[in-house]
């Protein structure tokens, strides 16, 4: 996809674009019309983002 993201600088502004990501798409969201597939969508968000932030933990962790 795209290189990796490798000093710390990088990855706090990956994980606050992806933060504002999730903010624009709960917004977008109509609480009267949403369904299961749009929850399903937070909810696989949120999991990579988590898996992100657990590998710039590590990452982190090492330097």
């Amino acid at each position: 996809m795209g290189n990796s993201i490798q000093d710390k600088s990088s990855q706090k502004e990956y994980i606050k674009n992806r933060i504002d990501l999730l903010v624009d798409v709960l917004d977008s969201i109509d609480a009267e019309t949403a369904g299961i597939d749009e929850i399903d969508k937070i909810i696989s968000m949120l999991d990579d983002l988590e898996m992100k932030c657990k590998q710039f933990r590590h990452d982190w962790e090492e330097k």
